[in-house]
């Protein structure tokens, strides 16, 4: 069963602290997300901390889009954050961008030169990354760092009315170029970008940097809590620093915690948008994709997701999830829900010779037998029909229980069949399957005369809907050390500069299409359905590429996974 809450963790400690002292009196949090490309798994987390942890004390979130940098944003972002937010089942107080705050956040850098906290620098971006320093070396002071106020002023003035060139010169903050946080060496709070904004067009050709951006942003709505993964954490002196120099009235306080590491899964925006380019995946939404809208497309749920990240928990450290965690929730959220039914992905032929020809028989069928109250169906019989491929041999080993020529086994709600002949093509493969059934042996007669070991699954094959199945397995191939993986995400997270040898990594049996047959009931099905098909595992009805009476299927989950959550 869901959990209706966070579990036990320190920043509801913090939180709690803070509204029993008073220092809070409403608590609001906000989720910030770059419109530059589509949310993934580990945003669900986030979403999920910052949106339960306010409704449990009565609070606020405001779903605020952090869009300072309009070469890499576009509304489509902003439509499938939206949506992404509402399928996970959560409202936002208010939606915001930080745009909205341009006009605030240009006077706060005005404030800052006035006060000789920031200055013009011309140099490029490759120089200031060269005087930085490093982790044990000091940066360099820039040689335009003594600008004069006045003079500050007047080149920020004309860096606003365009009179320079993109790269041409930056304002940074005047800090310390030997602290020993990298974050606090002079950072660039504002760069020249002649790029049309989504929201506000071309009135600027300036913009702010994110990390001077969002404190600014959190003062103005009085966020009361900041929540942002582990890896802002050295960002956190220079948060508090631009609340201060820039006198803002509010002084929220920023807190971290473990970002959310999946194995085999891609967690970096920079990474999984390379993917869409290299037309490696079938866009943002594609069913391999960790985002979440191609975990929506492939059926997760979202009760599935919920109850996925609460099982996580939040800590301060960094970790790695099984993969197979996640596949638990959802097979959990669908067993009571997906009805069962049958399906060939490799069809292989049946004919039952001593069937009357001609003749169509409809069993009854149960939909699911944990949960009763989702009836019976009604499914054709006959004299041929269609099984898997590998639910037959020749010549099976020891144990293998279904059919091979003298064996007998049943037919889930039909029949005992018992293989007698069967017909090879000029290349030597098993086309056709010739059987024998005992009309004693009904499903649900009682017949108890004897027993099989064996139990197949099949479609009729008159009546049966030719269906199209998409088999999926981790895009990203396994490594030695999934913990290797997890700081490799971090790190890209980090990273501008995005290599393409990752894309040795991918897995180039992610994805087998199958053509096959499901029952006729399945020819309606709509989009976003979801079955369990007998032995295979469940399957979503594809959204995209479905058409009426033409159903695709996505792999959700297979049927059993060796997955056992901590006690």
């Amino acid at each position: 069963m869901e959990k209706p809450s966070t579990p036990s963790n320190f920043i509801k400690n913090v939180i709690t602290d803070d509204l029993e002292s008073g220092k809070v009196q409403k608590v609001i949090t906000r989720f910030p997300p770059e419109p530059n490309g589509y949310l993934h798994i580990g945003h669900a987390k986030a979403i999920w901390i910052n949106f339960t942890l306010a409704q449990e004390f009565g609070g606020m979130t405001n779903l605020r889009f952090d869009d300072t940098n309009p070469i890499k944003e576009d509304v489509e972002f902003v439509k499938s954050i939206e949506e992404d937010v509402k399928w996970l089942g959560y409202e936002w107080a208010e939606k915001r961008f930080a745009s909205d705050y341009f006009d605030e956040m240009y006077k706060c850098a005005e404030l800052l030169i006035q006060k000789g906290k920031a200055y013009v620098d011309d140099q490029s971006a490759d120089q200031i990354r060269e005087t930085r320093g490093t982790l044990t070396e000091p940066g360099q002071n820039s040689p335009y760092r003594e600008r004069s106020v006045e003079e500050n002023l007047e080149l920020f003035r004309k860096m606003r009315a365009g009179e320079f060139k993109d790269g041409e010169k930056v304002l940074r903050a005047k800090i310390d170029m030997a602290s020993p946080n990298i974050n606090l060496r002079d950072p660039v709070i504002y760069r020249i970008s002649h790029a049309t904004h989504h929201n506000t067009g071309d009135k600027w050709c300036i913009y702010p940097m994110y990390a001077f951006a969002h404190p600014i942003e959190d003062a103005i709505e009085d966020i009361t809590h900041s929540l942002c993964s582990l890896e802002f954490e050295d960002q956190r002196p220079f948060y508090d620093w631009v609340i201060a120099e820039c006198e803002m009235e509010s002084t929220p306080h920023q807190y971290e915690f473990g970002r959310l590491n999946v194995s085999q899964t891609l967690t970096s925006k920079r990474k999984l948008k390379l993917l869409v380019d290299e037309n490696i995946v079938d866009g943002w939404d594609d069913p391999r994709m960790p985002t979440i809208s191609g975990l929506r497309r492939r059926g997760y749920t979202p009760e599935a997701i919920r109850s996925f990240v609460y099982e996580t928990g939040i800590s301060k450290s960094q970790g790695l999830v099984d993969l197979q965690m996640l596949e638990h929730f959802v097979r959990e959220d669908l067993k009571l829900k997906a009805p069962r039914t049958m399906a060939v992905l490799k069809p292989l032929k049946v004919i039952i010779t001593n069937y009357p020809e001609g003749q169509v028989e409809w069993l009854e069928a149960e939909n699911n037998t944990e949960n009763p109250e989702m009836g019976s169906r009604q499914i054709p019989f006959s004299r041929e029909i269609y099984i898997e491929q590998d639910d037959f041999m020749e010549d099976p080993p020891s144990k293998y229980f279904r059919l091979f020529p003298g064996n007998e086994v049943r037919l889930k709600n039909a029949y005992f069949i018992k293989c007698n002949d069967f017909v090879k093509d000029e290349n030597g493969n098993v086309t056709e399957i010739h059987c024998t059934y005992d009309p004693e042996t009904k499903s649900g007669s009682g017949f108890t005369g004897r027993k099989v070991k064996g139990t197949i699954h099949w479609v009729e094959a008159t009546h049966a809907v030719p269906a199209e199945f998409r088999m999926y397995e981790p895009l990203i191939k396994p490594k030695e050390d999934e913990a290797e993986q997890a700081l490799e995400n971090l790190e890209a997270a980090e990273t501008e500069k995005v290599e393409k040898s990752f894309l040795d990594e991918i897995n180039p049996n992610s994805l087998e299409v199958l053509q096959g047959f499901v029952e006729p009931g399945m020819k309606e099905a709509n989009p976003q359905d979801k079955f369990q098909f007998f032995r295979h595992g469940y399957f979503n009805v594809d959204p995209k590429y479905s058409k009426p009476g033409e159903p695709v299927f996505n792999l959700i989950v297979s049927m059993k996974s060796s997955f056992k959550l901590p006690k």
